[in-house]
């Protein structure tokens, strides 16, 4: 009995050696430990050994079974290191390289679709006499809270919403409106920007929700500026990127920086307003938060409101992205998957 023991562990060292596949290891392992498996073949022959034997046969049996545990969990953990490799390997490309860079007949990797959008939309704008600003990933507690009117008490200032540095005086930016408040203060009336970016949010991350997205925000002011003015310059946005009138809606909407505030929907074009996971089944999508620049806010930015107003807005670029290209999941975006980026011409 012995004997056989010893006969099956080399009759399994020598099958580990001939498994190509992760399947193949699947059944090797069966094939010795299952239920009907040989090492359980022969502990049923003991029912009518000595006590002795038993006790010694099955001391051996249990190394056995755990030789062949330890066996297979590492040819497993090799196997699956060569499988990534190879993975690697085929989709291999030099980032590098400024040719033509082509996978398997697919056409040359172009621009990422948030940065195709993102250059559309500022031609738009340059056009309209706006400028392009930037500003820092890392904020400042005043540039994007307090300058925006948002007090202590807001809870977009909550942990659960913000990323703070340890000194809670520092912060990765929640909004693209603090390219605002710093635009502000470098300029005098009439000006007119926008300022696109990356911004971070504590989320749980959905088909339409990401913890790291880009906004796009606006502001424009001057004298005598209306809501007329802005529904001007966002429909003109939307009909420009889409090339067609699309459905829109302006419904109030409350944020500390704007007064009156307006959140403005655009009818969800991956589903035609019948409903899906994009838009939660209501058949809009929340698209661009606006309203009219609140007086705090223009005297954070050394702006006297008694003279001048204007009106601001802070598009949700991702979710314009998925709109133009019927993007169902806004977590494609964020994939770093190069075959996915290779489905967008190039800008």
């Amino acid at each position: 009995m012995k004997q056989n023991l010893e006969d099956l562990k080399n009759e399994f060292a020598h099958a580990l050696e001939t498994v190509k596949n992760r399947s193949e290891l699947v059944n090797l392992k069966a094939d010795f430990l299952g239920k009907k498996g040989k090492l359980n073949s022969i502990l049923k022959s003991l029912k009518d050994a000595s006590p002795e034997v038993k006790k010694s046969l099955g001391m051996k049996s249990n190394q056995l079974k755990e030789a062949v545990l330890a066996g297979v969990e590492k040819k497993m953990t090799h196997l699956e290191l060569s499988e990534i490799n190879e993975g690697l390997m085929k989709n291999w490309q030099d980032v590098s390289f400024r040719g033509s860079v082509r996978d398997n007949g697919l056409s040359a990797v172009g621009y990422h679709p948030v940065s195709i959008i993102q250059r559309e939309i500022e031609d738009i704008f340059l056009s309209m006499g706006f400028e392009i600003l930037d500003g820092p990933h890392i904020e400042d507690d005043y540039h994007n809270f307090e300058a925006l009117n948002i007090p202590d008490t807001h809870p977009a200032r909550d942990m659960q919403d913000t990323f703070w540095f340890s000194d809670m005086q520092h912060l990765l930016r929640t909004h693209t409106s603090c390219i605002q408040a710093r635009g502000m203060e470098t300029r005098k009336p009439p000006f007119k920007f926008i300022g696109p970016g990356k911004v971070f949010r504590c989320e749980a991350t959905d088909a339409s929700h990401e913890a790291a997205f880009h906004q796009l925000e606006g502001m424009m002011v001057g004298k005598d500026i209306s809501v007329a003015n802005l529904i001007y310059f966002m429909k003109t946005l939307l009909s420009e990127i889409f090339q067609k009138e699309v459905n829109v809606r302006l419904r109030p909407g409350f944020f500390p920086f704007v007064e009156p505030g307006f959140e403005l929907d655009i009818e969800c074009l991956i589903c035609g307003g019948k409903g899906c996971s994009v838009c939660k089944q209501s058949g809009w999508v929340e698209l661009l938060p606006c309203g009219m620049v609140h007086p705090n806010v223009l005297k954070s930015g050394g702006v006297d409101p008694e003279e001048y107003n204007g009106f601001a807005f802070g598009l949700g670029l991702d979710r314009l992205v998925m709109m133009r290209y019927g993007i169902d999941d806004i977590r494609h975006l964020h994939s770093g998957n190069l075959s996915f980026v290779s489905q967008f011409k190039a800008y």
